[in-house]
């Protein structure tokens, strides 16, 4: 038995060239790569092909894929990639009309069992965590559906759900992801330009869920509830990958890496008596930040902490997620600062109720906040997302899949132009990186991140083409 599991590419890019952004950010997908090793760990054989990495499309992706094999074949999708992945399923059904196809990731799992309805190239989606789902239909010989927990199928046409899928109580008893899996993996894998202080590096997730409801995250594959890996496996993890594969700084992914504090305390000790030469980066919320944890991630290794601040208007943020005191931000963050870590603030822009008073209100904010770089996303409404249930009554809704992957603009919130936000998304991206305080922090990258800077001045032709055409 063998499974071949398939990344789409998707549209991710608000260009109209070549998409550059994976030249200097491209992340591999653990999803996947966590269900092919638990697969194997099970006798399955698997292979993966990550069509960022290894950039096939169209009928030369569905040639190589039959070409490996499959006895079925696995596609993780997100909303902007689930229509491209759906084009080589169709190509698949029409060269092996028998092989079957299955359909998971976060699209799948928001939309739910009613996808099958219209798009009939699919067999089966696996909703929820993918792992036990996975392996119970492979090992059935994708013949057995109702079988199965966590499966969407038809029956007798009309598309049905086996059952809910319980989630996985111990997630220490998953295998690392399949990274060997991955075509020219560490080298073609990148962390953001400019958000490491050294290669080769890569991603690590080590919990699942978030307890928290903010109106825009989509929590329809691990839930609301938060479970974690042990220190002990995270720190393995980590000098697994520093072993087999050289890498020297990981990101956690990690929605909430800092919620449980005992964990993290635990963690940055064993690291630090492990004396694994592996620096890394985590997510954080202010509301768990205080001195004592800054000592412990700085002493282990941490080279910098972002944080999900989205506005700068205190009643856009009641309206979308918990409240924090604003003041009280740019006092945590000073803290983070004076411990010696870079400092990462993630914005959003076009939520609904926003108009141009506040997103100038969060421009202004930004720029008195001791910020090293932000991210700014396009505020995007997600099926699995609470928001979305009425998002058309509070503004103009495009649904356009392949658009919706927080580059575009594809809701206006009433009272709001596209133009106007787009301006407004500009003004926020200038202002804030053509100031002299940030030109020098990049200069000093030169010695902090000198792989960045090595990696952008290679790829320097291709930025001047594409601030060439943006121009034009």
């Amino acid at each position: 038995m063998k499974v071949v599991f398939v990344h789409p590419h998707g549209s991710n890019w608000m260009g109209t060239g070549k998409d550059i952004s994976t030249i200097f950010n491209l992340m591999p997908p653990l999803g996947i790569m966590g269900i092919a090793a638990f697969l194997e760990a099970r006798g399955i054989d698997t292979e993966i092909i990550d069509c960022y990495g290894t950039p096939l499309t169209g009928k030369e992706l569905a040639d190589e894929i039959l070409r490996r094999g499959p006895d079925g074949v696995g596609f993780s999708c997100t909303t902007s990639s689930f229509l491209e992945g759906y084009r080589i399923a169709e190509l698949l059904k029409e060269m092996r009309p028998d092989l079957p196809i299955v359909f998971g990731g976060a699209h799948a799992c928001s939309v739910g069992s009613s996808l099958l309805d219209s798009f009939s190239a699919i067999d089966y989606l696996v909703l929820g965590e993918g792992e036990q789902t996975m392996f119970e239909l492979a090992a059935s010989g994708f013949r057995n559906p109702k079988a199965v927990p966590g499966v969407a199928f038809r029956n007798n046409g009309v598309a049905t759900l086996s059952g809910q899928r319980e989630l996985i109580a111990n997630l220490d008893d998953l295998p690392f992801p399949a990274y060997r899996r991955l075509h020219d993996f560490p080298r073609r894998y990148n962390l953001p330009l400019f958000s490491y202080p050294t290669a080769p590096n890569t991603s690590i997730i080590s919990s699942r869920g978030c307890p928290y409801n903010c109106s825009y995250c989509d929590r329809s594959v691990f839930s609301r509830g938060f479970r974690f890996n042990s220190p002990d496996y995270i720190t393995d993890h980590m000098s697994m990958l520093n072993r087999d594969f050289g890498i020297r700084h990981v990101f956690f992914y990690d929605d909430l890496f800092t919620f449980d504090r005992k964990r993290v305390a635990e963690f940055c000790e064993l690291k630090e008596r492990k004396r694994i030469p592996v620096t890394y980066n985590c997510i954080a919320r202010l509301e768990h930040v205080d001195d004592e944890l800054l000592r412990l991630l700085k002493r282990s290794g941490c080279w910098q902490v972002n944080f999900g601040i989205e506005s700068g208007d205190p009643e856009v943020l009641k309206k979308h997620r918990k409240f924090y005191d604003l003041d009280e931000v740019q006092r945590k963050l000073g803290m983070v600062r004076k411990a010696g870590m870079r400092v990462k603030g993630l914005f959003m822009i076009g939520l609904p109720g926003e108009t141009e008073e506040t997103i100038r209100r969060t421009i202004d904010y930004a720029l008195q906040l001791p910020l090293d770089e932000v991210n700014v996303t396009k505020f995007t409404p997600f099926p699995g997302a609470p928001i979305y249930r009425d998002i058309r009554e509070q503004g103009e809704f495009n649904e356009e899949w392949p658009l919706m992957n927080c580059v575009n603009f594809v809701f206006i919130p009433h009272g709001m132009t596209k133009d106007q936000l787009e301006g407004l998304y500009n003004e926020f991206i200038s202002r804030f990186y053509r100031r002299s305080r940030i030109h020098w922090g990049y200069t000093t990258m030169l010695w902090k991140s000198p792989h960045s800077i090595a990696h952008f001045m290679r790829n320097l032709p291709e930025i001047l083409k594409f601030e060439m055409k943006q121009k034009w």
